[in-house]
């Protein structure tokens, strides 16, 4: 680690739960995330900063008027360009050092089973039921954990999907991958600006425990914040016995 490094990061190393030693796990991991819009925005920016040394960004949207009320990362002066490119020069602007691909793609099977196993960390910021499912399918496969978050209207969730534990309950265990529902859009329903920001930033944080080795991650618990009353409530996980996903490959 460099003195510039040592300064840039002490309040990090100044934390007996990460250290020089977490510190410069983080420096040599490699964090994928899906999702470059409100929960992209805030994790990327907290990763980039914290020092990730690899970050890869896949989305397939550019950055509309619209998104500017709560995807921090994008600027007035970037509508119109691709959310990952927005979303890389706000991380080099904040932490030059930090080695940057952005993908504008949809984050589809075949994508995902080249992307995944190259990281070190999965983050799904994405917007829609399907995506959530394949990127979670994928992690499982590849034994890589996955940070995974949602918010609409005033309502948020997050939890951690850890293979690599053979307790641990992936998504499909909790959210069955064939359930039928009505899926819900913030483009029609709307979402509370404020909640992209707490739930991207508690990803970043999960992200950067199970980098660093800093604490128990939320594997096994679902956290969902009530944004109307500020209230959290935790569901605790078990691992489904005929889960399609991971109960196939034990």
């Amino acid at each position: 680690m460099t003195d510039d490094q040592l300064l840039r990061y002490s309040r990090h190393i100044l934390l007996d739960e990460v250290g020089i030693e977490g510190q410069e796990r983080i420096l040599a991991s490699h964090a994928l995330i899906i999702g470059a819009g409100g929960l992209g925005s805030p994790a990327v920016l907290f990763l980039g900063s914290a020092g990730v040394g690899q970050i890869t960004l896949v989305d397939n949207d550019v950055v509309d008027l619209t998104n500017l009320q709560r995807q921090i990362a994008h600027t007035t002066a970037r509508v119109g360009q691709p959310k990952v490119a927005s979303a890389a020069q706000a991380i080099t602007a904040i932490n030059p050092e930090v080695r940057v691909t952005a993908l504008q793609a949809r984050a589809d099977a075949a994508l995902l089973d080249t992307l995944v196993p190259q990281a070190t960390v999965v983050l799904d910021c994405s917007d829609n039921y399907a995506t959530r499912h394949a990127i979670n399918a994928a992690c499982v496969r590849h034994g890589k954990p996955l940070v995974a978050g949602a918010v609409i209207r005033f309502d948020g969730q997050i939890t951690v999907v850890d293979p690599r534990d053979a307790v641990s309950p992936c998504y499909a265990c909790v959210f069955p991958p064939d359930a039928a529902f009505e899926e819900v859009q913030c483009s029609t329903m709307g979402v509370f600006a404020p909640l992209v920001g707490v739930v991207g930033a508690m990803q970043a944080a999960e992200a950067l425990k199970l980098l660093s080795g800093a604490g128990p991650s939320l594997a096994g618990r679902l956290l969902m914040l009530d944004g109307r009353a500020m209230e959290w409530s935790t569901m605790h996980l078990n691992r489904h016995p005929h889960c399609p996903v991971c109960a196939a490959l034990k």
